[in-house]
C-alpha cells in the first residue's frame, strides 16, 4: 500500500503548531485571570482584533496550518505593504487620489499575525477554507447574483448592509476584523456581559442568567445571545438572526450567505493580561455543507473607543443612488424615439 507524500516542511509546520499551542496552553494554565466581584474571570477593558492573518488560508500555503516566528514576521511585513492604501499604483491609485478616497491614515488592519501563529482565521476545517454551499444554497446565491447584476442600485435595499450602515462584520457574531475600527469594550455585571463594538456603535447584551432564547419568530440583525461560563471560558450561544441576501460577514468575507438557521457559538478565553483568544463556530446547515470555526487573538488596548457615526456621513449611498438615476436619465434621453 502506498502512502501519500507529505513534505518535510509540512511535517515541521504541524510539529511547530503543536508545540506552539502546547506552550500557549501551558502559559494559560499557569496564569490566573483577575476576577470580577461575583468571581468570574475579568474580561473587561478595550480590545482589538486587528490582524494581518488572512480570513481563509492562501492557496499557496497548502496544508501549512502555522507560521514559524520568522515566517510570521516576513508574512506580516508583506501584508502590511500590500494593504498600504498610499502605495496603490496605476490607474486605480490615480482614481482614488482624485476622488480623495481613504488613504492609509484611516486604515487599521493591524501589523501582526494572530498570536497563535495560524495561517488563517479559519481554523476548522483544517484546510483553513470555508466549506462550500449546499446545492440549494448555491442555486439561491447564483439567482441573487444574477438579479444583482441587473439591478445593482435600484434602491438602497440592493446594496450591502455595511454600505447602508445597518450591519458590519465586526459587530458579529462572529466578530470578524474590518479594515478599521476593530475595537471592542467589554463590560461585565452580575448576570450580564455587554460588548460595545466601535464599528457602527453596536452594543451586544448577553444574558448569563439561564433564560431561554427569544421566541423563534423574533429575529434581530445580531441575533439573540445567551451566555454561560465553562471554567474560565465565556461561551455565548446566538440564534434568532435576521437575514437578507446581502453580506453579514463584513468587508472581504465570502459573499455573506446565511439564513434564519444560522447558529453561532463563541468562546472568549483570557490567556494573559493582554490577550483574549476568541473562537466562533458557524453552523448553518441549509447554507454550508458543514460547520466551520474561526480563531482570533484579541489584544488589550489602553485607549477608548469612539462613536462611529455612519449614517450621519453616508454620502456614498446618496451618491451611488443619484449617480444611477443620472445614468438612467441619460440613457433614456439618448434612446431612439418611437
Amino acid at each position: 500500500m502506498s502512502l501519500p507524500f507529505v513534505s518535510t516542511a509540512a511535517i515541521m509546520s504541524r510539529v511547530y503548531g503543536v508545540v506552539l499551542l502546547a506552550s500557549l496552553n501551558l502559559a494559560a494554565q499557569n496564569w490566573n485571570p483577575p476576577r470580577t466581584p461575583d468571581g468570574q474571570p475579568d474580561l473587561q477593558g478595550v480590545w482589538t482584533n486587528a490582524t494581518v492573518t488572512p480570513f481563509q488560508r492562501p492557496k499557496e500555503l497548502g496544508t501549512k496550518q502555522f507560521f514559524t516566528a520568522e515566517e510570521a514576521a516576513a508574512f506580516a511585513k508583506q501584508r502590511v505593504q500590500q494593504g498600504n492604501a498610499d502605495l496603490i499604483e496605476g490607474e486605480r491609485g490615480a482614481s482614488d487620489l482624485a476622488r480623495r478616497a481613504y488613504n492609509n491614515f484611516w486604515v487599521d488592519r493591524g501589523t501582526h499575525v494572530s498570536k497563535t501563529m495560524r495561517t488563517s482565521l479559519v481554523m476548522d476545517p483544517p484546510d483553513g477554507r470555508v466549506p462550500p454551499f449546499t446545492p440549494e444554497a448555491q442555486k439561491r446565491y447564483d439567482a441573487f447574483k444574477a438579479h444583482q447584476a441587473l439591478h445593482p442600485v435600484d434602491g438602497p435595499e440592493d446594496r450591502f448592509l455595511s454600505e447602508r450602515c445597518v450591519l458590519f462584520g465586526a459587530a458579529g457574531p462572529p466578530m470578524l476584523p474590518e479594515p478599521y475600527n476593530n475595537n471592542y469594550e467589554i463590560v461585565q455585571s452580575r448576570g450580564i456581559v455587554a460588548i460595545a463594538v466601535e464599528m457602527n456603535h453596536e452594543t451586544r447584551i448577553i444574558a448569563l442568567d439561564g433564560s431561554p432564547h427569544l421566541a423563534p419568530q423574533i429575529h434581530q440583525w445580531t441575533g439573540d445571545s445567551r451566555g454561560h461560563w465553562e471554567g474560565d471560558t465565556l461561551v455565548v450561544d446566538t440564534t434568532n438572526f435576521r437575514f437578507n441576501d446581502q453580506s453579514r460577514f463584513g468587508v472581504g468575507y465570502l459573499d455573506g450567505r446565511t439564513d434564519r438557521n444560522l447558529h453561532v457559538v463563541e468562546r472568549f478565553h483570557r490567556t494573559d493580561p493582554n490577550t483574549i483568544i476568541y473562537q466562533a463556530t458557524i453552523d448553518d446547515p441549509t447554507v454550508y455543507t458543514k460547520p466551520w470555526t474561526v480563531e482570533i487573538s484579541m489584544a488589550k488596548r489602553t485607549d477608548r473607543i469612539f462613536e462611529y457615526a455612519c449614517h450621519e456621513g453616508n454620502y456614498g449611498m446618496m451618491d451611488m443612488l443619484s449617480g444611477a438615476r443620472a445614468e438612467e436619465k441619460k440613457a433614456a434621453g439618448s434612446a431612439p424615439k418611437p
